[in-house]
C-alpha cells in the first residue's frame, strides 16, 4: 500500500499523515470486531439459560450428578443426618355398620382370708408375719400378695332365738334365760368403735335395734324379749335373712349366734342355707348353743322312743351351729354353765379384734362360679414344715388356726 511512497518506513512512521491513516483504517475494522464478541457472549448466554421455549435451563443448586450439552440429570442430595420416614400404617378396618364392637377383660379379684391363730386355751398368738403362713386353693399354693394384723373395733349382727319352744313350755324360760344371758355378756365385751344390731327371730326375724354402739340401746332391745308369741324355730330363714343384709355393708362382720340350733318350719332347707354361707364373703359366725343343763336333766329323767328322738334333734342342732361356725371360720361354743358366757365372749371379742388378714390373686382364673377349698397353715420361713410355737416357759404349743374353709368363685355373667 504504501510501497510506492519514496519515504522509507521510518519516515513514514515519522509522518503524521501515516499516523492519521493507521488510526482510520482501526476505526474500519474495531466494530466488527467488537459485533463479533458481542454475539459469541450472548451466544454463550442463551446456551445456559432457559429461554420461554424452554430448550436449555440451568441445574438448580441442590442437584448433583453430571452435566452435558442437553441439560442436567438431576439427583436429589440425601442428607445423612435425616433418617428415612418409616411407612405410615395401613388403616384400620371400618366396623361393618350395625355390629356392635366388643373388647375380653378378665379381670381376677384378689380374695381376702381371715385367719384367727389360736392356742388350745383360746389365747390369740401374736408376732407371726407374712414368711409364717402358707395359703392353699384347691390343695395349689398360692402366692401372697399382702399381709397384716387387723384391730380395731367390729360389725356384728346378735342373732338371738326367741320362741315358745317346748323346752320353754317344759323349763319355764330355762331356753330364754340362756340366751338372754349370753346376749348381755356378749354386749358387755363392746367397746365404742364396735357397732352391734340385734336380731331375734321366731317364726320370722325381726330387727330389735339397728347397727348402734350405744350398749344402752342394746340392752333395751334384749329387755324386750319377755314372752315370746310363737313357738317355731325357723333358724335357717333366719340366718338366710340376716346373711343377705350383710352383704350390702362392705367390710368384715360378724354373726352372733345364740341359738337352740332346732329348725321347725323354715322355707330354705339345709343345703340352701349352706350355699348361701358359702357364697357370703367376709362374713364370720360364732354360735353358742344354749338349753345345755335342761338337756342334761331330760337326759338323766327321760326314756323310750320320744326322748331318744328328742336327744337326736338336740344333736342334730349342735352339728349345725357348728357346721356354720366352721365354713366361716368361726367357732361353736356349748357353756355347760352360766359362769363360762364371760370367758367365751371375751374370746370372741379377741378374735374378731385380732385377726391375721391374708390377700391373694388365685392362680386359677377361672369364673366359674365353683366352690374354691381353702387351707391355711403355718410353717417354718422357706420350707414346708410346721411352724413350732413355744410359749415363755419354752414349753412348744400346738396353735389352732381357724378360716374359712372355702369361697364361691365370682361367676363371669354376674
Amino acid at each position: 500500500m504504501f510501497a510506492g511512497n519514496s519515504l522509507t518506513s521510518r519516515d513514514a512512521r515519522r509522518n503524521p499523515i501515516w499516523w492519521l491513516a493507521l488510526i482510520a483504517l482501526c476505526l474500519a475494522i474495531a466494530p466488527g470486531e467488537l459485533i463479533a464478541q458481542t454475539g459469541s457472549s450472548s451466544s454463550q448466554d442463551s446456551s445456559s439459560t432457559q429461554n420461554s421455549n424452554g430448550q436449555k435451563q440451568q441445574p438448580p443448586p441442590e442437584a448433583g450428578g453430571p452435566q452435558n450439552d442437553t441439560g442436567p440429570y438431576a439427583i436429589p442430595k440425601i442428607d445423612p443426618d435425616k433418617q428415612q420416614a418409616k411407612p405410615a400404617p395401613p388403616p384400620a378396618p371400618k366396623p361393618t355398620e350395625g355390629m356392635p364392637s366388643y373388647s375380653i377383660n378378665v379381670d381376677v379379684p384378689l380374695v381376702s382370708v381371715d385367719a384367727l391363730v389360736l392356742t388350745k386355751n383360746g389365747q390369740f398368738i401374736p408376732g407371726l408375719l407374712k414368711q409364717h403362713f402358707r395359703v392353699l386353693e384347691d390343695n395349689v399354693p398360692q402366692p401372697i400378695q399382702s399381709f397384716g394384723l387387723t384391730k380395731g373395733g367390729f360389725t356384728a349382727v346378735l342373732l338371738v332365738e326367741f320362741a315358745s319352744t317346748p323346752a320353754f313350755q317344759v323349763s319355764r324360760r330355762q331356753f330364754l334365760y340362756d340366751a338372754l344371758r349370753a346376749s348381755y355378756a356378749f354386749t358387755d365385751q363392746l367397746q365404742k368403735n364396735d357397732y352391734v344390731a340385734v336380731i331375734q327371730y321366731d317364726m320370722k326375724p325381726s330387727i330389735l335395734v339397728d347397727f348402734t354402739s350405744d350398749k344402752q340401746a342394746i340392752y333395751g332391745a334384749l329387755n324386750t324379749l319377755r314372752i315370746p308369741g310363737f313357738s317355731e324355730t325357723n333358724l335357717f330363714d333366719a340366718l338366710y335373712d340376716t346373711l343377705d343384709r350383710l352383704e350390702r355393708i362392705e367390710g368384715r362382720k360378724e354373726v352372733i349366734l345364740i341359738s337352740s340350733g332346732l329348725d321347725t318350719f323354715s322355707r330354705i332347707n339345709y343345703d340352701k342355707i349352706l350355699k348361701k354361707i358359702k357364697a357370703t364373703s367376709n362374713v364370720t359366725i360364732y354360735a353358742i348353743s344354749t338349753g345345755f343343763l335342761w338337756r342334761n336333766y331330760m337326759e338323766s329323767r327321760s326314756t323310750g322312743l320320744g326322748s331318744s328322738m328328742r336327744n337326736m334333734d338336740y344333736l342334730q342342732g349342735d352339728n349345725q351351729m357348728s357346721t356354720f361356725a366352721k365354713l366361716t371360720g368361726g367357732r361353736w361354743y356349748n357353756p355347760r354353765f352360766d359362769a363360762e358366757l364371760p370367758e367365751d365372749f371375751r374370746e370372741i371379742a379377741a378374735a374378731v379384734r385380732n385377726q391375721y388378714t391374708i390377700t391373694y390373686r388365685p392362680t386359677n382364673t377361672k369364673l366359674d362360679g365353683s366352690f374354691r377349698k381353702l387351707k391355711v397353715e403355718l410353717v417354718q420361713p422357706g420350707t414346708d414344715k410346721p411352724l413350732i410355737v413355744k410359749d415363755q416357759k419354752g414349753k412348744e404349743l400346738k396353735p389352732l388356726v381357724l378360716y374359712r374353709e372355702g369361697y364361691t368363685a365370682k361367676h363371669e355373667v354376674e
